[in-house]
C-alpha cells in the first residue's frame, strides 16, 4: 500500500441494508411487504382461476394485460398528482379505494359469480388503483431515508416486492388447495390495512415552503413530458427499460400455462414457480452490491438481460418441474439485477419538483412494455405454441442489449439536484398577472473571438436544462454588427411558470450555468424579461 493510500483509505462501501437503520423506512417497508403478499396471492389466484374459467392462452395472458395496462394508461396523470398534492393523504385515499375493490372481487368469487369478463374487470380496477399509487409510492422513498442511503432503499424495496413474491404465490397455492379459491381474494383485501395503518402513523418532513400556487394538472403533465424529453439520463433509462421489460413479460404472462400444460402441475406448482422467482430475486439482492461495484450498472443490466434470455430458453424446453424451478430462480436473480439498477438510475436523474412525473414516465414505460409484450407472447403461443413464444422472446432480449447499449445508466447520486435558488428575483415595472404570457427571457454574452466554439458547445448543453425546467423554446443568436455578442433567448408559457422556473434550478444546473458565464467578458451577463404585450380591445 502506498503512503497516499495509507493517508486516504478507501471509504467503506455502504451496506446494502443501510435503509433499515431508519425506523420510518423499516415500518413502511414492512407494511408494504404484508400488503404485497396479499397482492401476489391475488395475482396467483386470479391467474389460476382464469385457467379454470377459460384455458385459451390468449385469454390467460389477458390477466397480465389487465393488470399492467392501467399503469400505462394512468401513471402519467398519477405522477402529476403526486407532484401537486399531499402525497401521504393521496396514498391513504388510494389504498382505501383499493381495499373496497378487493372486497368486492372476493365477494363475487365466494358467491361463485365471477366470470372471465368480471375477473379481467376487477384485475383492471385493482391495477388502476395501483397505477395511481405507484408514482407517489416511489417519490416518497427519498423522504424516508437520507440521500446516501437512497440506493439501499430502492434495492430494499425491490427485495420487499420479491420477498412477497416468494411468499405470496406459494402461500396462495397452498391456501387455494386447503381452503378454496376465494381465500386469497379475501386475504388480499385484509392485507391492505397494514399499508393504511403505516401511512396514518407516518409523519413526513415538512415540504419546502413556496409562495407560488400549485401547478394545474394539465400544465403539470405537459411540463412533465417536456422534462422527460430533455432529461438525457431519464431518457436513457427508459430506453433500456423498454428493451428489457417487453421481452421479460413473456415468462410472466405464460407461466400459468407452463405450470399447467408443460409440467402438468396444479395451483401449488404455479405458486412454487412464482415463489422461485421471488427467492431468486432475494438471492440476487445479496450479490447485487458486489456485482454493481465490479461491473457498473450498464453491465449488470446486460447480464440480467442475458439471464432472462436463458430463463426463457429453459421454460420453452421444459418438461420437468425441477428445470422449471431452476429457470424461475434464474429469472428472479436477473429481474432484481435489472429492476434495481433501472430504479436507481431514474431516482438519481430526477429533481424533487418533477420526481413524481419522472417516475410515472418510468412506470408507464415499464407497464406499457409489459402489456404489449404479454399480449404479443400470448398470441404467439396461441398460434405457434409455448416453446416458440419463449424462444422468440429470448432472442429479442439478446438483440435488445446491443440495440440499446449506447444509452448509459446513472448508478449513484453524484449530481446535486437540490434547488440552488440562486436566480435573483426579476425587477418589474409592469403589473404581471400570474397567467400573463408568454414570457421571453434574454441573456446577453460578450465572448472573445478565440472562445467562440467552446462557448457555443457549452451553451448547447445548457439548452437542455432550460427546456427541462420549463422553457418551450430556446435559441442563441450572434450579433452580425458586433463581434462576440451573443444573445440567448428562451420562452416560458406564463409569468407564473417563469417564477416556478426560478425554484426549479438545481445546483447541478448552476454549475453548468457558471461554466457558460465564464466566457462572458464582464462580471454578469445582462438578463431581460419581456412579457407579451396586451393589446387594447
Amino acid at each position: 500500500m502506498s503512503s497516499a493510500d495509507a493517508q486516504h483509505p478507501a471509504a467503506p462501501r455502504p451496506s446494502a441494508w443501510a435503509a433499515f437503520h431508519h425506523t420510518t423506512f423499516a415500518v413502511v417497508w414492512t407494511a408494504t411487504v404484508v400488503a404485497n403478499v396479499g397482492t401476489w396471492m391475488y395475482n396467483a389466484a386470479s391467474g389460476w382461476l382464469m385457467t379454470n374459467l377459460e384455458a385459451d392462452p390468449l385469454t390467460v395472458s389477458l390477466v397480465q394485460v389487465a393488470s399492467s395496462l392501467p399503469m400505462f394508461l394512468f401513471a402519467i396523470p398519477a405522477g402529476a398528482l403526486a407532484d401537486i398534492v399531499d402525497k401521504r393523504r393521496f396514498l391513504i385515499l388510494i389504498e382505501i379505494v383499493l381495499t373496497l375493490f378487493a372486497v368486492a372481487s372476493a365477494v363475487l368469487v365466494t358467491l361463485g359469480r365471477m366470470d372471465p369478463v368480471l375477473l379481467l374487470l376487477f384485475t383492471f380496477l385493482l391495477g388502476a388503483g395501483a397505477a395511481f399509487a405507484a408514482p407517489a409510492w416511489q417519490s416518497i422513498v427519498p423522504l424516508l431515508v437520507p440521500k446516501p442511503d437512497l440506493a439501499s432503499a430502492v434495492t430494499s424495496n425491490g427485495v420487499g416486492v420479491n420477498v412477497s413474491r416468494a411468499i405470496g404465490p406459494a402461500l396462495g397455492g397452498v391456501v387455494i388447495g386447503m381452503i378454496g379459491i376465494a381465500a386469497p381474494f379475501w386475504i388480499n383485501a385484509i392485507s391492505n390495512f397494514a399499508v393504511i395503518g403505516a401511512l396514518l402513523w407516518w409523519r413526513p418532513p415538512a415540504a419546502r415552503s413556496t409562495a407560488l400556487p400549485p401547478e394545474r394538472l394539465l400544465g403539470a403533465i405537459v411540463i412533465g413530458f417536456r422534462h422527460a424529453r430533455y432529461n438525457i439520463d431519464l431518457g436513457a433509462t427508459l430506453m433500456r427499460a423498454v428493451a428489457f421489460f417487453f421481452f421479460a413479460s413473456a415468462y410472466w404472462a405464460l407461466l400459468p400455462l407452463v405450470a399447467r400444460s408443460r409440467i402438468a402441475g396444479g395451483p401449488e406448482m404455479y405458486g412454487i414457480l412464482l415463489g422461485a422467482i421471488g427467492l431468486g430475486a432475494i438471492v440476487g439482492a445479496f450479490v447485487l452490491p458486489w456485482l454493481k461495484a465490479r461491473l457498473g450498472p450498464d453491465r449488470v443490466v446486460a447480464a440480467g438481460t442475458l439471464g432472462t434470455a436463458i430463463c426463457l430458453v429453459l421454460l420453452g424446453a421444459v418438461h420437468r418441474a425441477e428445470l422449471a424451478v431452476l429457470a424461475c430462480v434464474i429469472a428472479g436473480v436477473s429481474w432484481i439485477a435489472v429492476l434495481a439498477n433501472l430504479n436507481v438510475s431514474v431516482q438519481v436523474a430526477l429533481p424533487d419538483w418533477v420526481r413524481g412525473r419522472g417516475l410515472a414516465m418510468f412506470v408507464t414505460t415499464f407497464f406499457g412494455a409489459m402489456t404489449a409484450g404479454s399480449a404479443l407472447w400470448g398470441q404467439l403461443a396461441s398460434v405457434f405454441g409455448l416453446p416458440a413464444a419463449h424462444f422468440a422472446a429470448a432472442a429479442g432480449a439478446v438483440l435488445g442489449i446491443a440495440a440499446t447499449w449506447r444509452w448509459k445508466l446513472r448508478g449513484s447520486a453524484d449530481r446535486d439536484l437540490s434547488p440552488s435558488m440562486h436566480w435573483p428575483s426579476p425587477v418589474l415595472t409592469l403589473d404581471a398577472d400570474a397567467d400573463r404570457g408568454p414570457v421571453l427571457i434574454t441573456v446577453e454574452y460578450q465572448v472573445s473571438a478565440g472562445e467562440r466554439e467552446d462557448f457555443l458547445q457549452a451553451i448547447r448543453q445548457l439548452s437542455r436544462h432550460r427546456r427541462s425546467d420549463g422553457a418551450y423554446a430556446w435559441d442563441v443568436f450572434e450579433d452580425a454588427a458586433q463581434p462576440g455578442r451573443f444573445v440567448e433567448v428562451f420562452k416560458v408559457a406564463s409569468w407564473l411558470e417563469h417564477l416556478r422556473q426560478h425554484e426549479r434550478i438545481t445546483n447541478a444546473d448552476r454549475v453548468l450555468q457558471d461554466q457558460v458565464r465564464r466566457f462572458h467578458a464582464s462580471a454578469e451577463p445582462r438578463v431581460t424579461h419581456l412579457l407579451a404585450a396586451q393589446f387594447p380591445e
